[in-house]
């Protein structure tokens, strides 16, 4: 047999699509400049809108951002000089509540809260947390949003219809976003604290029988709440200290936001404390649940013992037993079972165990 050439099978190549980058605009939401507290009409890029204020000599950007990607926040950085660790963070967030400063520029992350609707005696997610990191400087105002439920879109609004505040440059954004991320903190509360007034009452409802699990995850909760309110207050009482290069009256405007922190941490206290006294008589009312229920069960099986027993007895198929040749000998010895377990029905509800 004449030999036959063998041939080998050439792999597959799979073609390697090279990944494009999605431009910067993709990620902002809004950039505008403001010069004496009125937007400029037109469009900017961030580019543009840092250049137009540089050449003005006045004003300041403010940029906003949702989720951007690393190519897209290294844009953002190389236009505004923002440090590489700093963009490092608002790229991956789940970072704690602080304040850093890099030369003039401050960073503040703050964690932002949102309240889901949820049934009461479900075990589900209570509070979604996201991020807003912001870059503030002289003359620029870089936010990046991580999350769906923390639009600053109401807060440019707002500023924009009162251009005096905008007078204030930058700081009077910071202070603006502040002041809404702590005012969504109080409506979270409130909304938390309805479900904690719920399940008081819950528990101490007489003859109600409860679960602990939701108790235990509305606890989870607000630990979770506790972790992103609580280390803010920091960041912020050292951004109304006079050592911050912020303009006087925004100082002023961030006092009265540490004090509505303030405020919040004490109430997320009162809940944690609240919860754990909770968790405790949800546990007794519990165990005095299981402890009827055991009485409940003893004595019915004391009950049935009675006719068991007798019936046990006359099973036994002995020739010579009481009352096995008399007429009367079976309906008595029903009358003896019925009476006797009517007696220790009676006795046991004196006694409250039925």
């Amino acid at each position: 047999m004449p030999h036959l050439p063998s041939f080998r099978r050439s792999e597959r190549q799979v073609p390697v699509v090279p990944k494009v980058p999605v431009p910067t605009a993709r990620a902002i939401v809004d950039c505008a400049v403001y010069v004496d507290g009125q937007r400029l009409p037109g469009k900017f890029t961030h580019a543009a809108a840092l250049a137009e204020v540089r050449a003005r000599g006045a004003g300041f950007v403010w940029v906003g951002l949702h989720e951007p990607d690393a190519t897209q926040m290294g844009d953002i950085a190389q236009t505004f000089g923002l440090h590489s660790l700093a963009v490092e963070d608002a790229v991956k967030a789940h970072q704690r509540p602080k304040l850093e400063r890099y030369d003039d520029i401050l960073v503040t992350v703050m964690r932002t809260v949102a309240y889901i609707e949820h049934e009461l005696h479900s075990v589900s997610q209570i509070v979604q947390t996201g991020e807003i990191l912001i870059f503030t400087a002289p003359d620029f105002v870089v936010a990046v949003r991580h999350g769906e439920h923390s639009g600053l879109a109401g807060v440019r609004r707002d500023l924009e219809a009162h251009p005096q505040r905008l007078q204030l440059g930058p700081g009077a954004v910071l202070h603006a976003i502040a002041d809404f991320v702590v005012d969504s903190y109080l409506e979270l509360t409130r909304a938390v604290e309805l479900d904690v007034d719920a399940m008081e009452e819950e528990i101490f409802t007489p003859r109600r029988r409860i679960a602990i699990e939701p108790i235990y995850q509305l606890k989870r909760e607000i630990v979770e709440l506790r972790r992103a309110v609580k280390p803010l207050a920091d960041p912020i009482h050292q951004l109304s200290e006079p050592e911050t290069p912020l303009p006087k009256e925004v100082r002023r405007y961030l006092r009265d936001v540490a004090d509505h922190h303030t405020t919040v941490a004490e109430r997320i206290n009162d809940f944690d404390d609240s919860l754990s006294a909770l968790i405790g008589a949800a546990l007794a009312k519990t165990a005095l649940q299981q402890n009827t229920d055991v009485r409940k069960i003893s004595a019915w099986v004391a009950i049935l013992a009675v006719p068991t027993m007798i019936a046990g007895i006359y099973g036994m198929n002995f020739e010579h037993m009481a009352e096995l040749r008399q007429v009367w000998g079976y309906p008595a010895v029903l009358a003896l079972m019925a009476t006797l377990c009517g007696t220790l029905y009676i006795i046991f509800r004196r006694i409250e165990w039925l």
